[in-house]
């Protein structure tokens, strides 16, 4: 009888650096082919349409109307009536051919849109004046 010993075999090494490599470029790659959902910073519900062409305006500076105070906000911030009013006159004797784009809750006192409208017309913006609204589908086959 012939008895041997057993070589012990070494446990095989993990290189941890290389498997660091490896996960930061996986991590870079995910980082940069991942797509971001914005999410508005004033949540309001539109007024339906039939007869809108687009919700999309084309205005430079858009203002925002909601149901609860603060009422107005100037692009994202919010903004009282007057200093919307001071704010719109600074821009509009910058440019010209400022547009306004006016985005109303459904719920949104009636007051405050009027003071938007006045606010622009003491700045001087009559040129155009977009209203953001959700389209509905037509009904019935008629359209308007």
């Amino acid at each position: 009888m012939q008895f041997s010993t057993r070589k012990r075999r070494s446990q095989p090494t993990i290189i941890l650096v290389s498997l660091i490599d490896v996960l930061i470029v996986l991590l870079i790659f995910m980082m940069v082919t991942t797509t971001f959902k914005q999410h508005p910073a004033v949540k309001i519900d539109l007024p339906e349409s039939r007869g809108s062409k687009t919700n999309v305006a084309s205005g430079k500076i858009l203002v925002t109307i909601t149901k609860d105070a603060p009422h107005l906000y100037l692009r994202e911030n919010p903004i009282s009536a007057e200093e919307l009013e001071r704010e719109l006159k600074t821009l509009s004797a910058s440019d010209s051919q400022l547009t306004l784009a006016v985005r109303a809750d459904e719920g949104a006192p009636f007051g405050q849109v009027i003071r938007v409208m006045d606010a622009a017309k003491a700045a001087n913006i009559r040129s155009s004046l977009n209203v953001f609204v959700k389209r509905t589908e037509n009904q019935g086959g008629v359209e308007n």
